[in-house]
């Protein structure tokens, strides 16, 4: 089970890295090397976003990807192929992150069991509140996959509650409102947010939205079990090339 990866990690690290890529960006190939980087750098989970035309969720940075991705022709499957390969390939926990638009069009029972077959260990829908999601919740238990929910910093503690409830592995906290990538202040109030977050779960925490520097992860350091890098990751990749991946991640581990 997810969760117990993430404690029986935690046993050995202090803060686990979470990272996120987006399938077939900027190439399939182009994916999978990411993915080999990420892991030799020590990378403890990751993120397999499948493409999507409205990443609601999403920035700038990621959004683009997601278009370039879909330009170059990435589809579903063609994604379910590469996340099989990647899944058998690396010792690491692997979620699909996507939307709920992708699951109703492929059949949600059918979604999950594909993901289940080919050794995904969960997902995040950020669009399917769990009120919405009872076909979705099912099959995932049934499958022994673990349904991801967000916390976010205007949720009410009853909501971080429901939201605790209906989730498996882990507690994704964004660290502000709105899309990813954009700034983040790791302040005060952040470490509030973060107690609170704290209180209504008895799951792992990890937070996301705005990660960038070893600053930022040490912030988050003591007040959650995984910090999440998504976009800066990308805009290293967009930069300076996937060979710079690998030492941006290590400093950030290190």
């Amino acid at each position: 089970m997810l969760e117990q990866y993430i404690r029986s990690r935690r046993e050995q690290k202090d803060l686990l890295l979470m990272t996120h890529i987006v399938l077939g960006y900027p190439s399939f190939d182009d994916s999978l090397r990411m993915v080999e980087v990420m892991v030799e750098a020590g990378v403890d989970l990751m993120e397999l976003q499948i493409p999507f035309s409205e990443p609601m969720a999403d920035g700038p940075v990621i959004l683009k990807a997601n278009a370039d991705a879909l330009s170059a022709g990435a589809r579903v499957d063609r994604s379910f192929e590469l996340a099989e390969k990647i899944s058998a390939s690396f010792d690491i926990p692997f979620l699909f992150m996507t939307y709920y638009n992708i699951l109703f069009h492929r059949g949600v029972e059918a979604f999950v069991r594909q993901m289940a077959e080919i050794g995904i260990r969960g997902s995040i829908v950020p669009d399917l509140p769990p009120e919405e999601g009872s076909d979705y919740l099912a099959a995932m238990k049934n499958n022994s996959l673990a349904p991801i929910h967000i916390f976010t910093p205007n949720s009410s503690d009853q909501r971080l509650v429901l939201l605790s409830d209906k989730s498996a592995g882990f507690i994704y906290a964004v660290a502000r409102k709105g899309v990813t990538g954009k700034a983040t202040a790791f302040s005060d109030d952040l470490g509030e947010y973060l107690s609170r977050c704290r209180a209504a779960t008895s799951l792992p925490l990890a937070l996301g939205f705005g990660v960038k520097s070893r600053e930022d992860v040490d912030f988050i350091r003591g007040k959650a079990d995984i910090a999440v890098v998504g976009s800066e990751t990308i805009r290293v990749l967009d930069c300076q090339g996937i060979d710079a991946v690998g030492p941006f991640i290590s400093q950030l581990v290190g």
